[in-house]
């Protein structure tokens, strides 16, 4: 009988032992820890098509300015602007990380037509010969082609929409086609009309902008873009002027359109050209 309870006892004692080892070894480790991801970087490209409002500052020209200085500012213009038009862009850029990226832009901007008049009258000793006053309406067309360096700051994302801001600085050759000046004048009691043409040019100028707006990731590797943008593109002049025989030669400087601006709104797409980094966590294996 007592070898029984002893049989007992020491069955129970190993039974205990066993328990307890194997609740030590249910104890999993602490988890491991891993670096956090970063941030993601790539090259990418970019498309954008826009639509233009676009402003000058004040026309130009030899006889113009001529008429201003001896009639004490007596010139006036009314209604100068351009008609709106589109604008499409190409471009690469580089995504250093989450809230930084820089691209480089070539874009086309569509002809704009030119309107606007000026008026003038006679309060100087210019004005008998003259015959008091005179008017000119101005029309013709403009267009652009700009390259163009911008930085962009990303804010954060929320609702899955990030919105940034940015600005650029680059070049823009504006090109004056279609230029034409109909004038009339009061020259002694004599009303007088002329109609006269500026040839087609061009002019390379220096160009700024500073953007905003809102992207959205369609998938992790394709963005949509809806920006403003204001833009600075310099000054744009015209050939010589000719009267309408195509022969006299009216003015032979050209007419400067000068501190061309735009407010430009745009949507574009971004494709990444490299995958975002993928992170998980070190494989644990029991021993």
């Amino acid at each position: 009988m007592r070898s029984v309870k002893f049989l007992v006892a020491a069955g129970a004692a190993s039974l205990l032992s066993s328990m307890v080892f194997a609740a030590d070894l249910a104890i999993a480790p602490p988890p491991m820890s891993y670096a956090p991801p970063a941030d993601f970087g790539g090259w990418y490209l970019r498309g954008d098509i826009g639509m233009t409002n676009q402003r000058l500052g004040s026309l130009h020209s030899a006889s113009i300015d001529l008429v201003d200085a001896n009639f004490a500012g007596s010139l006036q213009n009314h209604g100068f602007g351009f008609d709106s038009s589109t604008s499409f862009d190409l471009g690469v850029g580089y995504q250093f990380n989450n809230w930084f990226r820089v691209d480089v832009t070539g874009e086309w901007r569509g002809k704009a037509n030119l309107h606007g008049s000026q008026n003038f009258f006679a309060n100087s000793t210019l004005g008998a010969a003259f015959g008091g006053f005179g008017a000119d309406n101005y029309t013709g067309s403009k267009s652009e082609a700009v390259f163009m360096a911008s930085a962009y700051f990303d804010l954060g994302t929320w609702w899955c929409l990030t919105p940034f801001i940015g600005a650029g600085i680059g070049t823009s050759y504006n090109r004056i086609s279609s230029f034409r000046d109909d004038g009339v004048f009061n020259q002694g009691g004599n009303l007088i009309n002329s109609v006269t043409y500026a040839g087609d040019a061009g002019k390379w100028n220096f160009a700024w902008a500073l953007h905003a707006g809102v992207s959205y990731h369609v998938t992790p590797y394709v963005a949509i873009e809806l920006a403003y943008r204001y833009i600075s593109l310099g000054d744009g002049v015209t050939g010589r002027t000719n009267s309408f025989d195509g022969v006299t030669v009216v003015n032979a400087s050209p007419f400067t359109i000068k501190n061309i601006t735009s407010n430009d709104i745009k949507l574009g797409v971004r494709w990444s050209l490299e995958s975002a980094p993928v992170y998980a966590p070190p494989l644990i294996t029991k021993g």
